[in-house]
């Protein structure tokens, strides 16, 4: 072994602290890299095989109804490789042990010899037999969160008569990676699931044999689907069609892809703050152990040591140091990220979740690791390069100190002679200082922008659930009704207020923009859903004109006095122009809301209802979802209080886990920096603070000396951290947030006094580990003078 192999070794072993603190924050970054991305990418591949396998289409449609030779002319549009003409209703479900009601999605099963689009994953059991018009394949999720078995039984509402089916099959398709009923912004496999059936036996239930309600088509390769959804609309607009439209706005992919932006997010942003940091203390390390060896480099040298030699040796520190971090940041991160598919497998169910970390994800993650380190030790590693031997072999000429600004106030003057030296070590190395207090500062934003989730979570639950949305049941037609249906409901046992609404699709086009959403008509004095902005005052219903909500604003570009084309994706399809009154602060969804009256008007129709919201009486909640089950204009009834649990076990759980990682890696940095910048006072301050030792200062004493100027910089640094990370937390809920959901910058005073705690604790401990040093300081040793 060659002596800078051995001298590297030793230097390796004789500051093993610092360079495994740096390790871990290495370590921390990589694996929230490999994690994200793997997961990512992995998810990505499962989507990609599976909508390749079971032939997930390109475009779909839904119509009042077609006949079937339609189907030959949809064929023949140019760019068209497929269709497959389908029957499609939402109706309400009876399963027995239910305690709320649910709702189901009947989709009819291809015939023989059909393309066989949106194929259908039998998980168990069987297809339903030819001619049998009692057997179901139920969606492996629903049926998961009922319990259903096969040979089980379900009730269904199907054009008014309630059928009794069986579960032969339990199955999974692309098309419903994730279930949504119409207007959700998540899944709910507890109250809405799927349920296939043999095409003739459903179109005989629903009176819809020798017709269709619903299309989809896959494009031929090179096709323009925008020309394609324009001729498709053309040839179903008789037939009461609603508008075709691409795989980027069906719910279930869009979901899902929102999903997987947002892991591609965090792979980028919250690795580039820890591998930041991390160079940080590499430079300062890397910058005090050439200063201490100032003789042995000029030594080096003079035995014949190259410039480029040394400079390696001290980048083979940096790199092995590094190089730890990123390989036990790979193994956390591929842990990390099989437990994060895992969980996401359960959210986006997929049939397989194959989790698979591909070798570019860690050879990228090292690379970029290395580079970080590499440009934030470059510096010191020029010294080395440019040290004359002469001038090296000499001690280091003492910097000509003057006297600070703090130093000449009279407050000074007052402070003991241990306050008056911390005073003067911050200010004679105003730089080191500066970015000590930064990393600390960098460690508290991250530690906030992972705590702060539960607050904002919290908030958004309390403003959609008990400001906006004050009903307790929404009550969905499968049709518009007349008020008298919604005067009706008054009389069912527990029901205390009613109040209609009239709900239709729409296309609004700003410019180049465009947006499906429903929209509401809303009486003026609405009390079960009013419209409130950012400050949650109410904002009045205009007479004319469409209020939308923040996030749909902020999707089509549009504010105040702005036009916008409506389409009416229902009835005769009308297309109007609609001024834009106002924007209403809605947490959840994409939503546009007018006068019942103006909208009436604008579709050409008298009063009519297709939503009713109830407040209820919970003493006779199970009777009355009964008895609105039996109700054949009822097409589902979604429950309040549903939505809030369906809420906290799925999408928040996942961005809980998320914040307790960051809570915990951003731990990790305050350690990194802490302990690094108490180690390297003791190394610098070691002669100083022997010689106080034999002047007759105490351990205590002297301890305050070191303690005191790492107390300063955690101080300093975690107000400016409180505000880095309120930053971050912004950005995050900027990059990272879901498409359909407004989540709220809101942190409580408790999560920043929880922060700071958090930090001031990680800090105390990590310095107390070094000031156990200075009880074993050996004075002689120490006091020796190198000449």
């Amino acid at each position: 072994m060659r002596a800078l192999e051995r001298k590297l070794l030793r230097d390796l072993d004789r500051l093993r602290g610092q360079a495994l603190s740096i390790g871990l924050v290495v370590a921390s970054g990589v694996a929230i890299f490999v994690a994200a991305l793997s997961t990512h990418d992995s998810l990505s591949e499962n989507r990609h095989a599976y909508y390749a396998r079971l032939r997930f289409a390109d475009v779909f449609a839904s119509l009042t109804r077609a006949p079937e030779p339609l189907v030959e002319r949809l064929a023949r549009i140019p760019g068209v490789a497929a269709v497959e003409a389908r029957i499609v209703e939402d109706v309400s479900l009876d399963v027995e042990g239910a305690r709320e009601p649910a709702e189901g999605r009947f989709v009819s099963l291809p015939r023989e010899g059909a393309p066989g689009l949106n194929g259908l994953s039998l998980r168990q059991g069987r297809l339903p037999a030819p001619g049998r018009s009692d057997e179901v394949v139920v969606g492996e999720p629903f049926a998961t969160a009922h319990r259903l078995v096969l040979g089980d039984t379900l009730v269904a509402l199907l054009n008014g008569r309630r059928q009794r089916l069986r579960v032969v099959g339990l199955g999974m398709s692309p098309e419903y990676i994730a279930a949504m009923r119409p207007g959700a912004v998540l899944p709910d496999d507890l109250h809405f699931g799927v349920l296939w059936m043999e095409r003739d036996a459903l179109a005989a239930a629903l009176d819809m044999k020798g017709g269709f309600n619903d299309v989809a088509v896959a494009l031929a390769p090179g096709a323009s689907r925008a020309a394609v959804l324009e001729r498709l609309d053309v040839l179903l607009a008789p037939y009461g069609g609603r508008g075709a439209y691409g795989r980027d706005e069906q719910p279930s992919h869009r979901f899902v892809s929102d999903e997987l932006e947002e892991l591609r997010t965090e792979a980028t942003l919250l690795p580039a703050i820890f591998l930041g940091v991390a160079a940080f203390l590499l430079n300062v390390v890397v910058s005090r152990l050439v200063q201490t060896e100032r003789t042995r480099i000029g030594t080096l040298k003079a035995l014949g040591y190259g410039d480029t030699r040394l400079a390696l040796h001290y980048l083979e520190w940096v790199g092995a140091t590094t190089l730890a971090g990123v390989l036990l940041g790979i193994a956390l991160g591929a842990w990390l990220g099989k437990a994060w598919a895992e969980m996401y497998a359960g959210f986006f169910r997929f049939p397989e979740t194959l989790y698979r970390l591909r070798p570019w994800i860690p050879l990228a993650a090292a690379a970029v690791a290395l580079v970080a380190a590499a440009l934030g030790t470059l510096t010191s590693v020029r010294r080395v390069a440019r040290l004359a031997p002469a001038e090296a072999m000499r001690p280091e000429a003492p910097p000509s100190f003057r006297p600070s600004a703090l130093e000449h106030a009279a407050v000074s003057r007052l402070a003991s002679a241990q306050a008056r030296m911390v005073a003067r070590s911050l200010a004679r190395r105003p730089l080191r200082s500066a970015l000590s207090v930064v990393g600390v500062a960098a460690a508290t934003g991250i530690v906030l922008a992972g705590a702060f989730w539960r607050d904002a979570l919290g908030h958004l639950v309390d403003v959609q659930f008990s400001e906006v949305q004050r009903e307790d049941a929404t009550v969905t037609f499968n049709r518009p009704v007349s008020e008298r249906a919604a005067r009706e409901l008054r009389h069912l046992p527990g029901v205390r207020t009613v109040e209609g609404m009239r709900a239709v699709p729409v296309a609004l086009r700003a410019g180049s923009r465009s947006r499906r959403v429903e929209l509401l008509g809303l009486p003026r004095d609405s009390r079960l859903h009013p419209l409130l902005d950012a400050r949650l005052r109410r904002v009045p219903l205009p007479s004319e004109g469409v209020l939308l909500s923040e996030r749909l604003a902020t999707r089509l570009g549009a504010r105040a006095g702005d036009v916008l084309r409506v389409e009416v994706l229902e009835g005769n399809r009308r297309e109007r122009s609609v001024r834009v009154a106002g924007v209403v602060d809605e947490p959840l969804g994409f939503a546009a809301y007018m006068d019942t009256g103006a909208l009436h008007r604008l579709l050409g129709e008298g009063p009519a209802l297709s939503v009713a919201l109830l407040t209820v009486d919970p003493r006779h909640e199970r009777t009355l979802y009964a008895r609105l089950e039996e109700l054949p204009t009822v097409a589902g009834v979604t429950l309040k209080r549903a939505l809030v649990d369906t809420l906290h076990e799925t999408f928040f759980r996942v961005l809980l886990v998320f914040s307790g990682i960051l809570t915990a890696f951003g731990s990790v940095i305050v350690v990194g920096v802490v302990y690094n910048g108490a180690r390297l006072l003791v190394a610098e301050k070691e002669r100083e603070l022997a010689s106080l030792r034999v002047l007759g200062f105490t351990r205590r004493e002297i301890s305050t000396v070191l303690l005191g100027e790492l107390a300063v910089v955690l101080v300093a640094g975690i107000p400016l951290g409180l505000a880095f990370g309120y930053g971050l937390a912004a950005l995050a809920l900027t990059v990272m947030g879901p498409e359909t959901m407004r989540i709220p910058l809101v942190i409580a005073p408790g999560t920043y006094a929880f922060t700071g705690v958090a930090v001031a604790v990680a800090g105390g401990l990590s310095a107390l580990l070094v000031r156990r040093r200075l009880d074993r300081l050996d004075l002689v040793a120490v006091l020796k003078t190198r000449e």
